[in-house]
């Protein structure tokens, strides 16, 4: 390819990044903005400033709809969730990356299908799984759920990962006489930081969001995650038309796993490159 074209393709795919950060930030911009209006103010203009900040509206979503409640749901779910498959899926890519033996390739292939099988596929059979082990509505329920449904693909992440980290020193513990255990815990862990954190990263953002599994298999008011418990808030907009207060409820959802996200996004740039730099 010349380096005209390269230069025309520069300039295309900046400016269509550019396009798309600006409709993001529209759109962020505009929630923000109905959430601070009165119903009335909301429905007079579009972008018309409120008169007076609407703080109320926040108090209204996250108390008297009870977000409270859901967001602490969301928080253990997601974090005991996350530390679940961190700690199943590092083992394994660590073993399926530097050990070998018979079953490994099988093995890697089929974690590598896993991640081609969409959620919906699997929605009765581990439904009815849940309720024959009286899981059903239940917060370990849904872990246990995110989990496996989440191992596939970080494991293919920590697996490639893992493979490119220096043997030199792995060699050199095992020299020093240290175990298989003691040269995983002490040695690699710690050099694949990055990509734990980035796999770490990834999963909750993901879990955080998770609609479809939290509805279908917790149907308990004081068990619902955020997302269902801000969909059950909509739901009750078409007896009270509280609009926004309900934007209100979508800030909430947004802006905690927005700000995580941007705050570790540098350590994400970080795993990526040094997983395939090495």
């Amino acid at each position: 390819m010349k380096a005209n074209e390269r230069s025309i393709l520069l300039v295309i795919g900046k400016a269509l990044l550019y396009i798309w950060v600006i409709f993001i930030l529209f759109v962020l911009g505009w929630i923000v903005l109905a959430s601070l209006k009165t119903n009335q103010e909301l429905f007079d203009g579009f972008w018309k400033l409120p008169e007076t900040l609407q703080w109320g509206n926040y108090y209204t979503a996250w108390v008297q709809s009870d977000l409270a409640s859901y967001f602490f749901n969301s928080v253990i779910v997601v974090t005991l969730s996350v530390f679940g498959i961190v700690l199943v899926s590092a083992p394994a890519a660590y073993v399926l990356s530097r050990f070998k033996f018979f079953w490994k390739e099988p093995i890697t292939l089929f974690f590598v299908i896993g991640i081609g099988i969409p959620f919906q596929a699997v929605l009765i059979p581990i439904y009815l799984l849940l309720l024959k082990t009286g899981l059903i509505n239940s917060h370990l329920g849904l872990i246990i759920v995110y989990v496996a449904l989440s191992l596939p693909f970080t494991i293919f992440i920590l697996t490639g990962f893992f493979q490119t980290l220096p043997a030199d020193v792995e060699e050199a513990a095992a020299i020093d006489g240290a175990n298989s255990n003691t040269i995983f815990w002490k040695v690699m862990l710690p050099m694949a930081r990055p990509g734990l954190i980035t796999v770490t990263i990834l999963n909750a953002v993901s879990l955080w969001n998770e609609f479809l599994l939290a509805k279908a298999y917790i149907n308990v008011n004081d068990k619902y995650t955020l997302s269902v418990g801000l969909y059950q808030f909509y739901q009750s907009m078409q007896y009270n038309s509280d609009w926004v207060s309900l934007f209100a409820g979508v800030v909430i959802i947004i802006f905690p796993i927005l700000i995580f996200f941007l705050w570790l996004s540098d350590r994400i740039i970080e795993g990526m490159t040094a997983g395939s730099g090495k």
